[in-house]
């Protein structure tokens, strides 16, 4: 049985796993804060889906690293050690993401104007994705 994949699908797996709960955390609050109001869905529906961001990650760090195997710069047994702790912070920061889209779209129901604003905390969050997709590479 050939195991060099593993690791490559874990993170993939777990990345969309983690957006997968991400979206239906915000894309529940998208839907409530809709049916609240007549205006400004498309909004809602953009903060919704940016929890799904992190399957590029994952995307991509599969496709390096399967690359990486098959030129033998990285061994199956690494790959599946780099495959879930760089998917499990896939998983984390598209969950709490989700979560903080939920509040930044309940904030934007009742005051329009912060909007903008909500995306400084989604980007925080988006970046230690990046970061973990990023030191993963290095590693690699």
């Amino acid at each position: 049985m050939d195991f060099n994949m593993v690791g490559p699908a874990i993170a993939l797996g777990l990345s969309c796993m983690g957006c997968c709960v991400g979206c239906w955390i915000a894309g529940s609050a998208s839907h409530a804060a809709m049916a609240r109001s007549e205006e400004g869905h498309g909004k809602f529906i953009g903060m919704a889906a940016a929890p799904s961001s992190q399957v590029i990650y994952g995307f991509l760090l599969m496709l390096q690293m399967s690359k990486a195997i098959q030129a033998g710069t990285l061994s199956p047994v690494s790959s599946i050690a780099i495959g879930i702790f760089s998917g499990l912070a896939f998983v984390f920061s598209s969950i709490y993401q989700g979560k903080v889209c939920a509040t930044g779209i309940q904030a934007s129901l009742k005051s329009p104007g912060v909007y903008g604003k909500c995306f400084a905390a989604i980007g925080i969050i988006e970046s230690f994705a990046l970061f973990a997709f990023v030191f993963a590479l290095l590693i690699m």
